[in-house]
């Protein structure tokens, strides 16, 4: 099965670099035919990126959505026949809606629809989407994955408005902010694969604070505990907690409570109660029980992408500031942001333990914390996004 990415953007948006950065970073091994589709008469950018290896056919007299009916299909069935790749790129007319594109490669046997990108200038998003509507909002409404060009050379407003925009646009594509120096073709991979976004973020974190299978723990603890075998715990304890076996436990306990067998509890508990069997229990509990609650109904997740630039003190002012019980039970945060002096900002929470580093750039910047009871819209305040 051959696959097919699109990547989309209005004129001069950057594509062909784009595609040059991936070729030479994101898709070695595998055996690529680019299809470019110039409007106008003469293709210039095909011995740009012959020089990378790649098979090109150039489809000029026209955008490429203006003639796909017939020659598209018939063009797309020749070149995997003739050259049997493992996956075509497919750069479309910059004045091409990607919709039209898509429903090309669709209609086309033995080939499965890969990345759906869309280039964007972010210094011209106001202006293009004022005045190109139809072909360019197309392009943005459509696309999996939005991918800002030349971020580095505008303001932070300028910037944060572009992204705004889009979002409106389209609130569901992952939107790379960050400059493409900064990042390695296999990164933006990762973010067109739908694996940078912060819903992925959100969801890794959600594994860590539910623990259901490793047990591994990590939170505050205010008063004795014991821990047996393999000894994990994580979560607010406020009076001593025995574990038996794994030990599994995480989250805010009031008062003594006992774990049999694997031991597996997470939730709020205000009286005690006890597991027997399986042990496990997640949710706020009011009295004694013997019932489960679906870990949806206990943790509260947020998350946000932002392009805002942070000074490393305001992110320990607030990562500190978690700690008081004002934004919920906050069991976990993690963030990576790109920082006001330069560099980005990698950081980690439990209760009452932070740690806060410089690291490596992402394709956005990302927020994510989880909790029980959390204040969403409180912690949005916090970080001030």
């Amino acid at each position: 099965m051959t696959i097919i990415d699109i990547f989309s953007g209005f004129l001069g948006a950057g594509k062909t670099t784009l595609i040059k950065k991936l070729l030479q970073e994101a898709y070695a091994g595998q055996k690529l035919m680019l299809i470019e589709n110039e409007f106008g008469e003469i293709g210039i950018d095909g011995g740009f990126l012959q020089d990378a290896g790649i098979n090109i056919t150039e489809m000029n007299s026209g955008c490429i959505c203006c003639s796909l009916v017939g020659d598209f299909g018939k063009a797309l069935k020749e070149a995997i026949d003739t050259y049997a790749p493992d996956r075509i790129i497919i750069e479309p007319s910059g004045v091409g809606k990607l919709s039209d594109v898509i429903a090309a490669v669709e209609k086309v046997d033995g080939v499965q629809l890969g990345y759906t990108v869309a280039v964007v200038d972010a210094g011209k998003v106001k202006i293009y989407t004022k005045n190109f509507g139809e072909f360019y909002n197309n392009q943005v409404q459509t696309a999996s994955t939005i991918i800002l060009s030349r971020t580095d050379g505008i303001s932070q407003e300028k910037l944060n408005l572009a992204v705004d925009i889009l979002r409106e646009m389209n609130d569901h594509a992952t939107i790379v902010t960050t400059p493409w120096p900064q990042l390695s073709g296999l990164q933006l991979l990762t973010a067109m694969e739908g694996g940078a976004s912060v819903a992925a973020e959100l969801r890794k974190l959600e594994e860590e604070a539910h623990h259901h299978e490793d047990g591994h723990c990590c939170g505050h603890h205010d008063h004795e505990h014991h821990h047996h075998e393999d000894d994990n715990c994580c979560g607010h304890h406020d009076h001593e907690h025995h574990h038996h076996e794994d030990g599994h436990c995480c989250d805010h306990h009031d008062h003594d409570h006992h774990h049999h067998e694997d031991g597996h509890c997470c939730g709020h508990h205000d009286h005690d109660h006890h597991h027997h069997e399986d042990g496990h229990c997640c949710g706020h509990h009011d009295h004694d029980h013997h019932h489960h609650h679906h870990a949806d109904e206990v943790f509260t997740s947020w998350g946000v992408e932002t392009a805002k630039k942070f000074a490393v003190a305001d992110i320990e002012k607030a990562l500190d500031a978690l700690d008081s019980g004002e934004y919920g039970l906050v069991l976990r945060a993690k963030g990576i942001v790109p920082c006001v002096d330069g560099g980005w900002i990698h950081f980690d929470y439990v209760p009452e333990e932070h740690n806060v580093r410089m690291g490596g750039a992402d394709v956005t910047g990302k927020l994510c914390v989880i909790g029980a009871e959390l204040s969403q819209q409180a912690v949005a305040a916090l970080f001030g996004v």
